[in-house]
């Protein structure tokens, strides 16, 4: 039996009526970012795409820039703060805007290139 851990969080990010991936929230990716996220689950929004690579979500979170990059890997999550969005990458991409990467995704990220227009993306922490 594995013990929670503080510097990694068991994620779910469902699309509701279709599947659920296991994502990882990693604290020391960004720890001011992803305490913010963490506390505001559970969040839901419509699935859209940035370009055909990268699927998000708008939330009400609000948390500035933290170690930003524009480069990120097949499964990595990120927060998108200027529009207070979460990304899951696809594919391996150079962003033209600097995300906050707080995560990974640990399964199945093929299913995301499937979602349609009122998609809807459950985010939320899994329980025992």
């Amino acid at each position: 039996m594995s013990s929670p851990s503080v510097s990694r969080k068991q994620i779910i990010l469902e699309i509701k009526g279709k599947t659920k991936i296991r994502c990882d929230l990693k604290r020391h990716l960004s720890p001011r970012t992803v305490g913010t996220i963490m506390r505001s689950l559970p969040l839901e929004g419509h699935a859209h795409y940035l370009g055909k690579n990268i699927a998000y979500f708008e939330t009400s979170v609000d948390s500035g820039s933290e170690r930003s990059t524009k480069d990120f890997k097949k499964g990595d999550i990120a927060f998108l703060s200027s529009a207070g969005s979460i990304c899951f990458f696809i594919e391996d991409v150079t962003s033209g805007k600097l995300m906050t990467p707080i995560g990974k995704m640990l399964e199945n990220t093929d299913a995301l290139k499937n979602i349609k227009s009122g998609d809807v993306f459950y985010f939320y922490e899994e329980t025992a």
